[in-house]
């Protein structure tokens, strides 16, 4: 099975048949500067709210035009590989009821090109940026953390959704013992903050969560997207042409929320960073009340270029009325 994660700039020009005549959100001027009450810490970095971009579905060309990068709590950037990945052939996007369907394959100009391109030009616009990092083998992994550990980059996030031929073909992040093993890896590798992003595709989360964290991860992303497709009813063929792919937008939410609990409860100290479905303040909230430290929009971002700061700004207002929940995030700390 192909990389299935939401996870490459390029899906943002893909989505431009899918988004078309859609308006962006109204009654708001993105540019207009906005003072923000409620940050948030997330493995030691100070986010100045509460919501980042997820990765995959922020491109710096395409959205800086929409509203300042520095505005967003942090910057989640595609996926970064050792050399340069096409990604997988098309068609690699496809709609689905409140959702979408995708198998782009992380396609990238890989780390040495990201390193001379799109991380300086995010720091001089003063963002926050989690660099994500992927790879097809525990070497892969290895070499993009060795080349971002002196970078500039706030935050390293593991892709361990791709499919990785040191494990069969199979995804790292489906075995908690070869995860354990390939994070102890890395953490000895940098002392960027660390955060692992884990995929619901498996049948313990809370498994693969711990794991992670005693292989040294600082922090937690959750949830990658789920496994799914479309058929054409008239061909009776898959849409995709890797016939599955990764699914989100709002028919995940509910599934990543529950996620979100269950790893919490399970660890209650270690930071996390849910994604899956967030296209209001209130679903933004939802998040935080089950045990998020932050969270990050995505797929809401291909439909409508500004919500990620929409979002942002929602939940700045309902975090108003919420002082003690407020008071917890501004320390690092949690609702659960």
């Amino acid at each position: 099975m192909g990389e299935i994660a939401v996870n490459d700039g390029s899906i943002m020009q893909e989505d431009k048949a899918m988004s078309a005549g859609r308006d962006i959100t109204p009654g708001m001027d993105p540019l207009e500067p906005h003072r923000w009450k409620h940050g948030t810490v997330v493995a030691g970095v100070p986010w100045k709210n509460p919501v980042g971009t997820a990765s995959g579905t922020f491109n710096l060309d395409a959205c800086q035009d929409y509203y300042d990068v520095a505005d967003m709590g942090a910057i989640g950037t595609k996926g970064v590989s050792p050399v340069p990945w096409e990604g997988n052939p098309s068609p690699r996007t496809a709609e689905t009821p409140a959702g979408m369907v995708n198998s782009v394959g992380l396609q990238n100009p890989g780390v040495d090109r990201y390193l001379v391109d799109e991380l300086p030009r995010l720091k001089a616009l003063g963002a926050t940026v989690v660099t994500n990092v992927a790879g097809h083998s525990d070497d892969d992994y290895a070499q993009v953390v060795e080349r971002l550990a002196d970078s500039p980059a706030d935050m390293l996030e593991i892709n361990v959704s791709c499919p990785n031929v040191s494990h069969g073909g199979m995804s790292v992040g489906t075995d908690p013992e070869a995860l354990n093993r390939l994070i102890h890896r890395l953490r000895t590798m940098t002392d960027k903050p660390m955060v692992v992003k884990l995929s619901p595709n498996v049948t313990d989360i809370v498994a693969v969560a711990q794991a992670s964290v005693e292989g040294g991860a600082d922090a937690l992303s959750l949830i990658n997207t789920l496994v799914g497709m479309r058929i054409d009813i008239d061909t009776g063929e898959p849409i995709l042409a890797q016939e599955t792919g990764g699914v989100s937008g709002p028919c995940v939410f509910p599934i990543a929320l529950g996620f979100v609990w269950r790893v919490r409860k399970a660890l209650p100290d270690i930071p996390i960073i849910g994604i899956g479905g967030i296209d209001s303040g209130e679903k933004a909230l939802e998040f935080l009340y089950a045990g998020a430290n932050a969270v990050e929009v995505g797929a809401a971002a291909l439909l409508d270029p500004v919500a990620p700061v929409r979002v942002a700004r929602e939940l700045d207002d309902l975090l108003d009325s919420r002082p003690e929940l407020a008071d917890l995030l501004s320390k690092g700390k949690t609702w659960k």
